[in-house]
């Protein structure tokens, strides 16, 4: 950072850069590409850096007339330390990046420079081709007609698989028979894979040929949980139904499209070689990046069906875009067919491709009910329901008297008692009663922290507990790499277990367990705490969230959602009210253009 901010010419981004809110990639790639093209305006060396910012923020573009205002939530306190004077004028500035050999002016037009300008939104070309692969791709697949069924043959394959009593899962479960691309959005404990598992059964029962069926996943600890969620889906369907759809094994979308080792974004199955099969599923896919989602629409056959499974209001994945979110908040046409269908079912409902499912049957009233006003931005109705006393959600403002000290300890203890006696099924169900959740890894609310407290507390309430050594009994676990080879992904969790005078690392499977030497770990961490971002997409008992200061520029709606959805039974809320409000009151706001393209 030093020897960058002595290279750095005196200036408009050097200024910039030294208040930190700029990293050295940011701002190499903007000196990089400027001399290649001959820009020496700094204003426009800002605008490029803050382009390649904004990517590591998650946004696809930067909007130039919201810089100053938007302040990108996730580094707030980096830019708010920048003299709000600093900015060039805004109308000058965009003249700048106008007249700019690094930029492409409007939609139209080769890709030839580095930077697109498109109304307020100044895009690196490659990401604003990636977006208009998803807008075109999308918006062609929603309006390509497709072969409904009978009126005859869909009433034979609802008996018995639409008898439920939940609407929006037999709405749901009939879309993809009516479009080629189709969501199936809800949160946790709304039944999306028993709905996934009859809309699979619809689509076989109602097609004249031999389906051909992919499930995919973002990661593979989400393909891992899907499958065993679609084993317990299919406990209840027909029999052949069950056999069938039980062979369907789920994979990442990178083994779908066919990963090339030389390659980080490009894949064997392409528009020109497309995927063979004639459903393809994506859990999770609130987790899904733009530029992913470009790779699989391109490697759809033109008849294929595409069937997207999530939940919008979760954290948006790492990587730049929130696609689904995007996708279901943007508006759509009626499907004629689809209201026909839904008609002959006797179902009421807008007929459109994309399929909401808002019935909770898992959570609590409690947990449900914040959820929803977390979502409608309801600060008074959270503070209200969290400080109420109820047994199902908990809120106090320091951890003293919040009781999370006898949680984690009972819980630790428990884990290590089963795991000393080499009890795996026990350990790893005692593993997934709490969790304890923060929004930062480092700092007083992090999650380094807060496992060093743990630890300590368990040193001082489990006999000849020592943590100190890099494997022992007991030793909850995070898999933080892909290992194909042994079998586990980022995101898995299970615990060192001891049998007779050797341990093993025991991860959970759906029913069964799978043990693995903990010496061939590389990437491990422990976890008597983690971030919400890696709790996405598991479900514990409890959950404990530690609620970081007011001004920290993670403490969003999104997270405070995806925390709180994470608990089956109860929540414990730990932090200030302040802290709490700003939760509800801050969206994560990603800058994308395909909301507006669609």
């Amino acid at each position: 950072m030093t020897d960058l901010a002595a290279s750095l010419a005196p200036g408009l981004l050097a200024d910039v850069h030294a208040t930190g809110a700029l990293g050295f990639g940011d701002v190499h790639v903007a000196q990089k590409a400027s001399f290649l093209y001959g820009e020496s305006d700094q204003r426009v060396q800002l605008a490029l850096a803050l382009a390649v910012r904004a990517l590591r923020e998650g946004s696809t573009c930067v909007e130039l007339n919201q810089i100053e205002a938007a302040r990108f939530e996730t580094d707030a306190e980096a830019f708010a330390q920048i003299p709000a004077g600093i900015w060039p004028e805004a109308d000058a500035w965009r003249a700048a990046v106008e007249a700019s050999p690094l930029v492409r002016r409007g939609a139209d037009g080769p890709g030839d420079r580095p930077l697109r300008l498109v109304g307020d939104r100044l895009y690196l070309e490659r990401y604003w081709q990636e977006e208009t692969t998803v807008a075109t791709e999308l918006t062609a697949r929603r309006g390509a007609p497709t072969a409904p069924p009978s009126p005859q043959s869909l009433l034979t394959a609802a008996s018995g698989l639409l008898d439920g009593d939940d609407v929006d899962q037999a709405v749901a479960a009939i879309v993809p028979l009516y479009t080629g691309v189709c969501v199936i959005a809800g949160g946790p404990g709304t039944g999306k894979t028993y709905t996934l598992a009859r809309l699979l059964g619809m689509l076989v029962r109602t097609s004249e040929q031999p389906l051909s069926i992919a499930l995919a996943a973002p990661t593979g600890k989400a393909a891992v949980r899907m499958e065993e969620s679609m084993a317990k889906a299919l406990a209840s369907m027909p029999d052949d139904l069950a056999a069938t759809l039980g062979a369907l094994r789920a994979g990442t979308v990178h083994r779908l499209l066919g990963w090339l080792p030389e390659s980080n974004s490009r894949f064997r199955h392409h528009r020109g070689n497309p995927l063979p099969h004639d459903v393809v599923v994506v859990d999770e896919a609130s987790m899904v990046s733009v530029t992913l989602m470009a790779r699989l629409l391109e490697a759809l056959r033109p008849t294929a069906r595409l069937v997207l499974v999530g939940d919008p209001n979760q954290l948006a994945p790492v990587e730049a875009g929130a696609v689904l979110a995007d996708i279901v908040e943007a508006p759509t046409a009626e499907v004629p067919a689809l209201a026909q269908g839904l008609s002959t079912l006797g179902l009421n409902a807008s007929p459109g491709p994309v399929a909401v499912l808002r019935r909770n049957h898992r959570s609590g009233a409690a947990i449900a009910g914040i959820a929803d006003a977390i979502l409608a931005g309801d600060a008074d109705a959270v503070v209200a329901l969290a400080t109420a006393g109820s047994v199902e959600l908990t809120f106090t403002e320091s951890a003293d008297g919040s009781g999370l000290r006898e949680r984690v300890t009972e819980q630790g203890a428990a884990i290590i008692t089963a795991a000393r006696a080499g009890q795996a099924e026990t350990a790893l169900a005692a593993l997934e009663r709490h969790r304890l959740l923060c929004a930062h890894r480092r700092g007083p609310f992090g999650v380094a922290a807060w496992s060093r407290r743990v630890e300590d507390w368990l040193t001082g309430a489990v006999a000849d507990f020592d943590p100190t050594g890099q494997w022992y009994p007991g030793r909850p676990v995070l898999v933080t790499q892909n290992t194909a080879d042994l079998g586990l992904f980022n995101g898995d969790t299970g615990v060192v277990i001891a049998q007779g005078s050797s341990l093993r690392a025991v991860f959970g499977r759906g029913g069964r367990t799978q043990e693995v030497s903990p010496y061939v770990l590389d990437s491990v961490q422990t976890i008597y705490a983690m971030t919400v971002h890696k709790a996405q997409g598991s479900q514990f008992g409890e959950v404990s969230l530690i609620l970081p200061d007011v001004d920290s520029p993670l403490l969003t709606r999104e997270l405070l959602y995806t925390a709180i959805t994470r608990a089956e039974r109860r929540v414990h809320l730990i932090g200030s009210l302040a802290s709490l409000r700003q939760a509800v009151q801050n969206r994560a706001r990603r800058a994308s253009g395909l909301l507006a393209r669609l």
